[in-house]
Order: structure tokens, then sequence, then C-alpha cells
């Protein structure tokens, strides 16, 4: 069976997902009458309710050119379409021959759309570029097409990628055709693209030993440790001796292939043996991981690994401190949280954890505040209780040993009649206007260089500033200059001054104050943020005073019931891009709470003061 390995890259939200979908439907991958969920390539939970693609995931088509009798198995690879998840795209290019990018009619090419396709040229693979959505009563194909070729030209691609076929297509009505103007028919069109355009594996498997890199890992409860890549030469058979090896070609562990599953549609199905080119997914090893080859046990010398950029965000996860600590979860020591980080260190390249002197926290650092929100959000959904602190970025030294800091591209659609907000809080956070541009349907794309400090907390403040009509890109630039001082949150916070249930008596008053995070009812500890103050200090305030019950009636009505506007609910990463440097987010798996880090006013007094000194 001839064999082709291919990725689909895109942007967030350009519809990969679902052609995918569409592919296996008219693949013959499922029955006529199956029920298939949408978007089924999204299987985790996250993903499904998000709708963005968090982890890369292979998959299988078999396609049968009309008037054949041999099938092709096409091995697609479904990449993520946010910055964040990077670290995924950039380990699963070394296991495809071509690139499949998708580029919205109407957004046209995005950062990640650069970020990843950036990555692929450089591999040398060659591209096919899918302008989908053609049907958008907003579409702008030709222009988009220009677009693409200009952010080629801008990445060096050498003229045999520069020379890519492009196919029009709507991955949700399931057709493709090389003709722009064409709104009907099947994806025949690209399945005969991939397989003319992406080059067969080219491999040797005669009288070679069995060498296969890992570039995805997971785990099962029965076969354990499951190591995912492609096969780089040689044949390898069920309980066939192997061992793994790590960069320097030090052996790490000796074992057995106790099984070997190769991907059909969305199953894992075992097979006696695989060759060279398959994807598959290994098990009989304990302790291999992410970038380490596994081999024949003849083999010395490891496969090259594909660098990874480091990463830009940290954040501080501590052992929940808390008076209400234990309540709600139930893994809530730091030995558990400890075992879990470490977890994902190892089947995410993109994340390092470093433990602190106390061994009561620890350091996590990754690409983004969407990728550290996705773990704690599934931490907590394991049962896990977590004190989170304010995410700062990584550091780094030029050459004349200067301060250096991660900068960004934040790329904004905004309605004209905002853009001049826009602009102006940017600058606030020292970011620097490098394009503008109108972008069609009434709406301005204006382009930024900002330090990735600056944006931190940002984003919740511009869905307000445009009415939740504007949209926000960000990608990994490079390390700059630091900016010097950026101004953080100007407001201050109300603090509750002790522990006990919020009364709407108590909370009427203070709404005049600013913004309330409470309703009635709620139980609060000393310490606790319970609102914004509408001035820019800290007020410590009394949530839990009750009416004092007595014989006598008020005059004028004054008993009547106090109405309290609904409270502001935070989501998991609008508290984390909320909270200030002496602030943190106790996370539960029910709760979700702002705290000040010194529960006590005096030791916050004492911590102020230390910090001024």
């Amino acid at each position: 069976m001839s064999l082709r390995n291919v990725a689909i890259i895109a942007h967030v939200d350009h519809g990969k997902t679902t052609l995918v979908d569409q592919l296996f439907r008219q693949s013959g991958t499922f029955r006529d009458n199956q029920r298939v969920e949408e978007r089924a390539m999204d299987s985790n939970d996250l993903e499904k309710e998000r709708g963005i693609t968090i982890l890369a995931k292979p998959t299988s088509v078999d396609w049968t050119p009309p008037g054949s009798d041999e099938s092709i198995r096409i091995n697609i690879v479904d990449t993520p379409g946010h910055a964040d998840f990077g670290g995924e795209v950039e380990r699963i290019l070394s296991m495809v021959d071509g690139v499949v990018l998708l580029v919205d009619s109407s957004e046209g090419a995005m950062p990640q759309t650069k970020f990843v396709t950036g990555k692929a040229l450089a591999l040398g693979l060659k591209p096919i570029v899918v302008v989908n959505k053609v049907d958008r009563a907003d579409a702008r194909i030709q222009e988009v097409l220009d677009e693409v070729f200009d952010l080629f030209v801008s990445l060096d691609a050498n003229d045999e990628q520069l020379d890519f076929p492009v196919l029009y297509a709507s991955g949700r009505n399931g057709y493709a055709s090389t003709d722009m103007d064409a709104r009907e028919g099947t994806l025949i069109p690209m399945f005969e693209t991939i397989v003319n355009h992406v080059p067969a594996p080219k491999v040797e498997v005669e009288d070679v030993p069995f060498t296969f890199l890992v570039t995805l890992l997971d785990r099962d409860n029965f076969l354990g440790r499951i190591l995912t890549g492609r096969v780089n030469s040689g044949t390898v058979k069920l309980n066939q001796a192997i061992h793994a090896l790590d960069a320097n070609g030090n052996v790490i562990e000796t074992g057995r292939a106790s099984k070997i599953l190769s991907f059909r549609g969305l199953d894992r199905v075992p097979v006696e043996e695989a060759k060279a080119g398959d994807i598959i997914s290994l098990a009989g090893l304990a302790v291999a991981t992410v970038a380490n080859t596994i081999a024949d046990t003849s083999v010395t010398v490891p496969l090259q690994a594909q660098p990874i950029d480091p990463p830009t965000l940290s954040m501080r996860f501590a052992v929940n401190d808390s008076p209400m600590a234990g309540r709600e979860g139930t893994k809530v020591t730091s030995r558990m949280i400890r075992d879990r980080l470490m977890r994902e260190a190892e089947s995410n390249v993109a994340v390092k954890v470093t433990e602190s002197d106390d061994r009561d926290s620890f350091e996590v650092a990754g690409r983004g505040e969407l990728q550290l929100g996705v773990l704690i959000e599934t931490m907590r959904r394991e049962g896990f209780e977590l004190g989170i602190s304010r995410p700062r970025v990584l550091f780094g030294e030029d050459e004349d040993g200067k301060k250096t800091e991660p900068y960004e591209t934040v790329i904004i659609d905004v309605d004209e009649e905002y853009s001049g907000t826009v602009v102006e809080k940017m600058n606030l956070r020292k970011a620097e206007m490098t394009d503008m541009r109108p972008s069609g349907g009434g709406k301005t794309r204006i382009t930024f260089s900002a330090p990735s400090r600056g944006m931190i907390g940002y984003h919740g403040e511009f869905l307000s500033d445009t009415r939740g009509t504007g949209i926000m890109n960000r990608l990994f630039e490079r390390y700059g200059p630091h900016k010097g001082k950026i101004e953080g949150r100007k407001n201050g916070v109300l603090i509750s001054n002790g522990a006990g249930e919020a009364q709407g008596y108590a909370l009427g008053p203070l709404e005049e104050r600013g913004i309330l995070f409470v309703g009635h009812g709620e139980a609060l500890y000393e310490g606790m943020i319970i609102g914004e103050n509408a001035k820019t200090d800290d007020l410590e305030v009394n949530p839990m005073k009750a009416k004092q019950l007595t014989n006598f009636r008020a005059s004028g009505g004054k008993d009547d019931a106090i109405r309290l506007t609904p409270p502001k609910k935070m989501t998991l990463e609008q508290a984390i891009a909320y909270i200030d440097d002496d602030e943190m987010v106790e996370v539960t798996p029910k709760s979700i709470r702002l705290r000040k880090r010194y529960l006590d006013p005096n030791e916050r007094k004492r911590a102020a003061r230390a910090k001024a000194a």
C-alpha cells in the first residue's frame, strides 16, 4: 500500500478539524449510518468546550482513486491553531513529508499561520495551500492568496515551495476545487493533490536496523506509557528487543515492543509489525520520553530531534494554604502537585517545571497564559487545589549583559470607531505600531510589536473597550531590549477583614465602592478579595455585617429588600490576568477565588514596607 504523511496547519478557527471530519466521511472511514460527533478529532473535554485544538493528534484515511483497485493510506496530523500550543506543532512536523496550509478566505494569513509555516518551510516541506470558507459573503480570495505568497517570500521559501498548488474549499460543505468559482462538489481534488504533491516517505526498510523518534507521549491504564512517532528506518515486530537512547546516545532503558498500534481513522489498531514511514504508537518502555530515540539494540547513534523554542512566561503553582483548603479537592499535598507537574513536563516539551526551596511551590514556565490556563483547568478537574500567582515573563541577557525581555507580534482586528482607543491603550503598554490597514467589513487591522509583559491582563480590558467585537492574535516575536516600568492594574481591590458569610445588608452599601465579585451567602475568609475598588488603593471592608434585629419597625420603608447587582464572576483566565503581584488565585474543583498572598493585614504591611525599601 502506498503511503503519504501530511500535517494540516492553520490559524485557530480557520476550519482544520471540520475539514478533517469531511475527509473521514468522503474516504469511507465512517459508515454512512455511523453516528459521529462534529469535530471528531477534538476528543479532549476542554477542546470540545472551547472549540479549539490543544493536542496534536495523528489519524489516517484510506482513499482509493477513481478507477483504481489499490488504496492509498494518508496519515493526517491535526495540529493546534493557537501559538501557545506551538510546542505540539514543532514536534510533529518531523513526522510528515508535506503540509496542507489552510487559510480563511476573509481573515487571510494570521500570526499562527506565519509561526507554523515558517517551521515547515525551514524543514523543506512542500506546502499545499487551501483557501477555506470560499462561500463567505466577505471572502477576498485573490487578496488572501497574494498575502500567502508574500508570507512565503518573507519566510525565505525556495522556488519549489513558492510553486505551490492551490485549492478553493468549504470544509463545512465538503468540497474542494482548483476552480476559484466552484461552490459544490467533493473533496476528491484534495485527495488527488495530496497524493500527487506530497512525496511518499523516503526511507530504508531492507538491511537496516529499526529506529524511531518519539514525538508524542501519552498513557493508557492497561498498556502504560505509549510513545508515538514515525518509523525512521527498518521494521519493528511485536515483542522485538528495543532500547531507548537520549540525545547524547546514552542507553536509558531496554525492553520489548509489547504493543504496536497503527492509526485507522479515529482508532488505534494493534498490528504485528510496522515499516519505515509508518506513523505508529509503541508500548513496552517505562522511562523513554519525547525526543528520545527508540531503536534496535544494535543502534548506538540517536536521531536528531527538532529544537523547541524556549518558554517565555512562568507562574507559581503553590499548595493551597487558604482557610478553606481541603474542602473541595482530593489532591492537596505538594507531593501530589509535584508528581502531576513532572508528568506534564515530561509529555509537553514546551513546559518547564522548577521546584522552589520550600518545596511547597513550583515555578511552571510555558508559552503563554492560555497554555498554562489549560493546564490549571485540567488539574482542577482532576481534583487538585492550587494557589496560582500572577504570570511573569522570563527575562534574558544580550551579548553585552543588558536585560532583555520577550516581545510579541500583536495583530488586532477592530471596528474603526474603536481603533483610537486600542492604539492609546497599547501605547501605554509600551507597544509600537508597525502596520495599520483596512481589513474589510468596516474593520481595521493594526499590527503592534509589544513586550509580552505589557500584554498580561490586557485581553479583558480590550474586549470591554471594543464592546466584544475586537479580535486579538498574539505570537512570540523575539527577545528585545527591556522597556522599563509598565503600569499594571489601576484600580485597587476590596478585601474582606474577617471570616464568615457575605450578607446582602453589608454588600448593598459596598456596591457604591466598586464592583463586587461575591454575592449574598458566599463563604469568605480574611484576606479574600471580594471586589474591585473604584479608587487606586486597596480597602479593607466588612462584608459580613448583618442587620440588627429589633421589634421596632423602621420608618419610611427602609425595611424594603436590598436589591444587589449580580456579582462579576471571573473565568480562570480572567482571574489570572486580573491579579496583581501581591495577589493569588485560589483554584479548587468547584471554586475560583481571588485573595491576597498574605492574608493577615499586618503581614501585608510588612511585605509592602520591605518592597518599598
